[in-house]
């Protein structure tokens, strides 16, 4: 439970009492997919009376960002000025790593965005994609966490230094409840190599750009791969 609490406080803004220990989270990053449900349970509880189905994604994503913070969402902006800056290796680490949000920044976060709500509104369910969105999103921040080099110090190096080579396994069993979910195999099947896709992605693009994954690289894998898998659900 400290663990738990220790996540939830690290993910969200819910009041949870005194800080807990964050290394009880650091030891079981593979907790993360428990924090998924949680703000998805959170979320959907005004999407369930809303009817108006573009009312209701728009009302999904403030409420997403309102429970978490932002937390994750500032790791996009940081990611995506890294992304479209210009130069060397260091260059684009100063513009991942910077506080200044610039215009690479801005056009990732307006992008993710819209396709997050593109997919919940074309959704034949928001509450379900919802769910299985957050869930997975959590997962892709497992492996990164375990397998992601970090190329500089800072709470990214820190969580993987705990990280086993196993976690994302114990991860993944938390993400077979949703298996009971009325939701067609195939979407599942879909959203599950789209979970696996976006942060291998990410990894590769990241090693080769900036040497490495630090923490504004997992938090954005959490944005980009949620806005994917209920894409995914979506379309298929």
């Amino acid at each position: 439970m400290k663990a738990l609490i220790s996540l939830l406080q690290f993910t969200t803004i819910l009041p949870l009492g005194k800080p807990r220990d964050f290394e009880s989270f650091a030891r079981h990053s593979y907790l993360y997919p428990c924090a998924g449900y949680i703000i998805a349970g959170l979320t959907a509880l005004p999407v369930f009376f809303i009817a108006d189905k573009t009312i209701a994604a728009a009302v999904a994503i403030a409420c997403i960002l309102l429970i978490s913070g932002a937390h994750h969402f500032d790791g996009l902006l940081d990611l995506g000025d890294g992304l479209m800056a210009h130069g060397d290796r260091e260059k684009r680490i100063k513009a991942l790593t910077d506080r200044q949000v610039g215009a690479g920044g801005i056009a990732a976060g307006i992008t993710v965005t819209i396709l997050l709500f593109s997919g919940l509104e074309a959704s034949s369910s928001i509450i379900i994609a919802i769910i299985i969105g957050e869930v997975y999103a959590k997962f892709s921040m497992v492996l990164l966490t375990t397998y992601g080099t970090p190329f500089r110090d800072g709470l990214h190096s820190y969580l993987h230094q705990f990280s086993k080579p196993y976690f994302p396994f114990i991860a993944a069993l938390f993400c077979v409840p949703l298996v009971f979910l009325p939701v067609s195999p195939g979407k599942l099947i879909g959203a599950t190599v789209v979970m696996v896709i976006c942060p291998a992605i990410l990894f590769i693009i990241s090693k080769k750009l900036f040497g490495g994954i630090n923490g504004d690289i997992v938090g954005a894998s959490n944005e980009i791969t949620r806005a994917c898998v209920i894409l995914a659900i979506a379309v298929i």
